[in-house]
């Protein structure tokens, strides 16, 4: 008879908290567009997209020789290898 009544009691407030709860994440999307006083104001302007064809400007610097690549990638190549031996002794 206890357990009952204590279901009884809990059960609706364990609701209103539920119904409160998903009331005020509804209000969220509305608190996040609030901005201070002081906040430079922003245009929304809906339906506009990212210029994911606007193509970026033309290097002015030539590409990397292949044979000053190589020796990049050779001096790397030392340095992994240093690090994997410097590691392997510490362990």
């Amino acid at each position: 008879m206890l357990a009952l009544w204590d279901l009884q009691k809990t059960l609706p407030t364990c609701g209103a908290l539920l119904i409160a709860a998903l009331a005020v994440g509804g209000c969220s999307s509305q608190f996040a567009d609030l901005t201070p006083a002081d906040a430079q104001p922003h245009v929304r302007e809906p339906g506009t997209y990212l210029p994911v064809h606007d193509l970026p400007p033309d290097r002015d610097q030539a590409i990397i020789p292949p044979e000053q690549r190589a020796r990049i990638e050779a001096e790397l190549a030392a340095a992994r290898d240093r690090q994997a031996v410097a590691a392997k002794d510490a362990k």
